[in-house]
């Protein structure tokens, strides 16, 4: 058996056992226990892949199965992974852990929120190991639509009309994608046979220049709405402030990924000529998603907000980089992937951790926190401190590489949009410090947070996990940057020919 196909099947018998018990004791338990299986396995898989890479095995895909599903239309279900998936392998399983421990003490629908949860990250899951762009897509929807059950359901605030929002904002780009993978399809033969949505064949043959051109617009667009492209991200802000703790670090450490990733590894791998005829237009889009985002975070006074204008920016900054199409930028891209799934998790899980304590997440209403839970004010120090780009934390190692290969390119566009994207570092020390300075430090505002109680094992479980993994990038990336270097010279080949 594929052992792919345990990343599917690892979560799918998680939520059959949640189902089956009636204590419902047992269901964050199985879902502890599930999840951590999928984390052990992860590692694992990436044990395994370095095995085969050292045997010298050198197919652009590892651990490649198919099997016929639709015939007629040539559809399968083909899985394999190379070191950019097996990446985003490893940050969905470290969110998804430390996201079910965040989430212990939900009790209303225990069963139906562990099994959305779950069910969302097996979404994600299949997006990342898919190579047949239909079974992608599909994938790619289990993903996205738990979402409006677990704002609209557990969620805070105007939590119908941010999830009706979302849903709305991403089945559009989920309709331009269709339009985008489709046109692939019906292109994917020019010279006859058959037509197919197997990504190596397509990209082996190729794409006419006219179809990339009209195609690849739909395509990157569908994707950029998840990954909160101006000016497609107002559903990212609403989201993220009205779900519940867990799914707001799933929404925006793993599932704004698809976004970049599927960018890359679909419209841009697959129709280079367009990316490099069309790329001037979303450098600028982007650009502003970086500057606009972190302006956008100034102004908020609700922790939520904050983080998630916080997150268009740092998204705006994985798509820019992408479009630089060199080998340091493009390595900066996915860091920034991985670093900002990381740190955005913990600001979650922390900003939900203390709004469970105090009862609000309006910065004015606090003060001297850390007095009385120095434990989590801690953790979040540090989760700013990696934002903002502190050496030593992952933010910095994917910012800087970024940003130098971005200034590789020597005419005057290139460099001024770097520049405006480079003026995002000012903006977002501005607010990181502000919050934390209003948040943690100075008197307590309120003599009611006397009594707080600082993190419960739980609570330390995940938040620790992140903290490690954002360390394990920022004081050692070269194995990270290994990982993803093969996968990215062959594809930036295909976009520099």
């Amino acid at each position: 058996m594929n052992p792919l196909l345990l990343l599917l099947f690892i979560p799918i018998l998680t939520m059959a056992g949640i189902v089956i018990v009636t204590d419902l004791k047992w269901v964050r338990v199985i879902s502890a226990i599930g999840m951590s299986a999928q984390l052990l396995f992860s590692f694992v898989l990436l044990y395994w892949f370095y095995q085969q890479r050292g045997a010298g095995n050198t197919d652009p895909m590892l651990f490649v199965s198919s099997t016929m599903w639709y015939e007629s239309f040539n559809i399968q279900w083909k899985f394999g992974i190379d070191g950019i998936s097996m990446a985003m392998i490893l940050l969905t399983s470290i969110v998804t852990f430390a996201g079910i421990f965040v989430s212990w003490q939900v009790e209303n629908l225990q069963k139906e929120f562990f099994i959305s949860l779950i069910l969302l990250a097996t979404g994600v899951y299949g997006f990342f190991i898919s190579i047949d762009l239909f079974t992608m897509f599909l994938f790619y929807e289990v993903a996205v639509i738990p979402m409006y059950l677990l704002i609209g359901i557990w969620g805070t605030g105007p939590k119908e009309y941010s999830a009706m929002k979302l849903t709305l904002m991403l089945m559009g780009g989920s309709a331009l994608l269709l339009v985008g993978m489709l046109g692939i399809y019906f292109n994917s033969a020019p010279e006859g046979g058959q037509l197919t949505f197997d990504l190596l064949e397509i990209k082996r043959v190729g794409i006419p220049l006219s179809a990339q051109l009209f195609f690849f617009p739909f395509t990157f667009i569908g994707f950029g709405v998840l990954g909160a492209l101006f000016p497609f991200h107002t559903w990212s802000p609403d989201g993220h402030a009205s779900a519940p703790t867990a799914v707001s670090m799933l929404h925006a450490g793993v599932l704004m990924k698809l976004g970049g990733y599927g960018a890359f590894r679909v419209a841009m791998y697959l129709m280079p000529e367009a990316a490099h005829e069309l790329a001037w237009i979303f450098i600028i889009l982007t650009s502003i998603s970086v500057v606009y985002g972190a302006f956008g975070a100034i102004w908020q006074k609700d922790l939520k907000y904050i983080n998630a204008y916080s997150s268009v920016s740092h998204c705006g900054l994985v798509l820019f980089a992408l479009l630089m199409m060199n080998e340091t930028a493009t390595t900066g891209a996915i860091l920034q992937m991985i670093s900002h799934g990381l740190m955005t998790a913990l600001f979650f899980a922390l900003i939900g951790m203390i709004y469970g304590r105090t009862h609000t997440r309006m910065i004015h209403e606090m003060g001297g926190l850390m007095k009385v839970i120095p434990f989590l004010s801690v953790l979040y120090v540090i989760a700013g401190l990696a934002s903002l780009g502190l050496p030593g934390l992952s933010g910095f190692v994917a910012e800087m590489t970024i940003f130098v290969g971005a200034f590789q390119h020597s005419d005057t566009f290139h460099r001024i949009a770097t520049i405006v994207a480079i003026s995002s570092i000012v903006i977002t020390a501005v607010y990181i410090l502000r919050v934390v300075g209003t948040l943690l430090l100075g008197p307590l505002k309120n003599d009611h947070y006397l009594h707080l109680q600082d993190a419960t094992w739980f609570e330390k479980v995940g938040g620790v996990t992140l903290v490690i993994a954002i360390a394990a990038i920022g004081m050692a990336p070269l194995w990270l940057s290994n990982l993803i270097r093969e996968p990215l010279t062959a594809i930036l080949q295909t976009l520099t020919n």
